[in-house]
């Protein structure tokens, strides 16, 4: 019965739409007396509401050691690291604000239009994480094999009833091989405006707020662990911890000494992910030459990559090629929100007990 209970009270952090997950989230700030901030991105949700970025800081404005949590990145995903963060709030703040060396940070939907939309994408159909460019990379680009497969990835016409694009893609992969093809297809490209992994070709709103605002957030912290929740990709439940592979060979020593070793590696394509241009932790990272930023992209897994795939190409595709009215859209946007968050209890339960272990790790790391 205790088991029961404990699985419902961890369910319950999951919101049923971005609103009400903003809401809650600034409740729980406020009950747990943190400092809140919000930014407009001018953009509405489809209620007409403002959309915006928020941040909560607990814990001693100098503090030395800082932990941020950042949810939404990836628009729907926000349903996961949105349940996180209130979790944290309710289960670990006290625990970590025990040490008064220790303060928290907390991004709650770096891309609100996506998450309040049930869109992976922002409101230009950038993926942010491929748009925060450091000051040496460009908006430019596209990997030929996406170029080669941009066809198949992004049809000009609405879903069609009957495709065979898992079998396109299985061809593709036998002929390229997965991790050449995934890294190829994902990494980021900036040439197709309507297609997948689509990176802008100017940095977004939302890095425009937080490039401007992060310095400010992150304060005196000389120690900072970010971790970025992610969801798609990998086993059912289970979950990699993955770092930039331009990070020194001893900070992923350091990584791998404080979390679990065989869940840290490499943002590359011989692991769960691949390669990203234009990733978010690594460009907060590069804002912080001299502090010690250890940049974490936290991934969840869902359903079979083609599967995920799959559900990102009919949503696009539908939401370029389909009337707004037509149910066709709404229904490729509930699976799409379905391929990321999961409408399942044990997975919901299984990836908030991990990543509150992960945060109980990432705690002792500042001790």
């Amino acid at each position: 019965m205790a088991q029961e209970q404990n699985k419902s009270i961890l369910t319950s952090y999951f919101s049923s739409d971005y609103e009400s997950a903003r809401h809650r989230f600034i409740d729980s700030v406020n009950r747990w007396q943190g400092q809140h901030l919000s930014y407009q991105i001018e953009q509405e949700s489809p209620n007409g509401k403002a959309l915006t970025i928020d941040i909560a800081r607990f814990g001693h404005p100098n503090a030395k050691h800082l932990l941020i949590l950042s949810s939404g990145t990836h628009g729907v995903e926000g349903f996961f690291g949105s349940a996180v963060q209130l979790a944290t709030m309710d289960f670990k703040l006290a625990q970590i604000l025990s040490n008064p060396n220790c303060a928290v940070l907390m991004i709650h939907s770096v891309n609100p239009f996506g998450f309040s939309h049930l869109r992976r994408v922002n409101e230009d159909n950038i993926d942010l994480n491929r748009n925060f460019m450091t000051d040496e990379d460009r908006y430019e680009g596209a990997p030929q094999k996406y170029a080669d497969m941009n066809p198949l990835l992004n049809p000009k016409t609405p879903p069609q009833a009957m495709e065979f694009f898992w079998l396109k893609s299985v061809y593709k992969i036998m002929r390229h091989g997965f991790s050449a093809l995934k890294s190829s297809v994902a990494q980021g490209q900036y040439e197709f405006p309507k297609g997948l992994f689509f990176g802008g070709k100017s940095p977004s709103k939302s890095k425009q707020i937080i490039s401007k605002n992060l310095e400010e957030w992150v304060g005196e912290a000389q120690q900072i662990i970010h971790l970025d929740l992610h969801t798609g990709l990998g086993k059912w439940g289970t979950y990699v911890m993955a770092a930039s592979s331009n990070i020194p060979h001893a900070e992923m020593d350091w990584l791998m000494s404080h979390f679990d070793q065989d869940k840290v590696q490499s943002l590359n394509a011989d692991g769960v992910l691949y390669t990203i241009r234009g990733e978010f932790t690594y460009f907060c990272r590069s804002l912080f030459p001299n502090k010690s930023y250890y940049p974490i992209l936290v991934e969840f897994g869902t359903y079979p990559i083609l599967k995920v795939l799959d559900a990102l190409r009919t949503e696009n595709r539908a939401t370029h090629w389909c009337h707004p009215n037509d149910p066709h859209l709404a229904k490729a946007r509930l699976q799409l929100k379905e391929s990321f968050v999961p409408e399942h209890t044990q997975w919901q339960q299984q990836v908030l007990e991990s990543t509150l272990r992960i945060i109980d790790q990432a705690s002792l790391a500042f001790s």
